[in-house]
């Protein structure tokens, strides 16, 4: 039996899993930042209860059993035993909170992305079908303030408001992603790093850039949205891998 199909008595068994397995392929395509790093999962219908990482827990070690349940409206969440680390519960705990279509976030420091944040102009190019996919399909936060404690967590949840725009660029910080569920999520994550990478080494021949025409770079990336099951593909057959390498991550 595949340890995906275990179901010890805990709540919320399969988006565990879905968001472990997450966790450990993130950190094999090196796009984590150590322990610093955060994924959540919304678990009720309004959002406002979500799993997360345990604090300073590296990626690599995390299970589908050590995810933090926490409560967005709980005020006494940093108070208790085990407390996630303050700076995920301003970022994350902001969008759950105040923004229910959120229902998956996913925030990391790639290289790449942050490299794209770090520019004066973060906007990204149509320039191949990787990069179209996010055209008109994002924003760029140039209002960075620091740490992501509450105030800057709730900053940045304000600019979740177009349904259609489900990545954040987060100028000198690095990206955010959302999503419906895990597999939505990080596909999206996974395909914004590619394009950014895509982009930056384009930009390093210091040649001139052959950008595709807004109707079809719109046309691309509804036609991408559209595409059947490609999501649900990339993380089954992640976990497939993980569970063909004696993983623990479903455990």
């Amino acid at each position: 039996m595949s340890v995906t199909e275990l179901r010890p008595n805990i709540d919320h068994w399969q988006e565990r899993v879905d968001m472990a397995a997450s966790f450990r392929w993130v950190e094999r395509l090196n796009m984590h930042e150590g322990v610093a790093n955060h994924f959540s999962l919304a678990v009720n219908d309004d959002g406002s209860q979500f799993l997360m990482n345990p604090n300073q827990m590296h990626f690599a070690r995390i299970t589908a059993s050590n995810l933090l349940l926490l409560d967005a409206n709980d005020p006494e969440t940093m108070d208790k035993p085990g407390a996630p680390d303050p700076t995920a519960w301003g970022l994350h705990g902001s969008i759950h909170r105040l923004c229910p279509q959120a229902r998956c976030v996913m925030h990391v420091h790639s290289i790449h992305a942050t490299v794209l944040a770090s520019l004066a102009d973060s906007s990204l190019p149509p320039i191949d079908q990787n990069t179209a996919t996010f055209f008109n399909r994002y924003v760029i936060d140039v209002g960075y303030g620091g740490l992501a404690f509450e105030d800057e967590g709730a900053r940045c949840a304000a600019m979740l408001t177009d349904p259609k725009q489900k990545v954040m660029i987060m100028g000198n910080h690095g990206v955010l992603v959302i999503g419906s569920d895990p597999a939505d999520t990080l596909n999206r994550l996974y395909y914004f790093e590619r394009a950014a990478e895509t982009y930056i080494r384009a930009l390093q021949t210091g040649q001139k850039l052959r950008i595709l025409s807004d109707e079809i770079a719109e046309k691309t990336a509804q036609e991408l949205e559209d595409y059947p099951s490609q999501a649900e593909a990339h993380l089954r057959e992640i976990k497939l891998i993980l569970d063909e390498e004696g993983s623990t991550y479903a455990t």
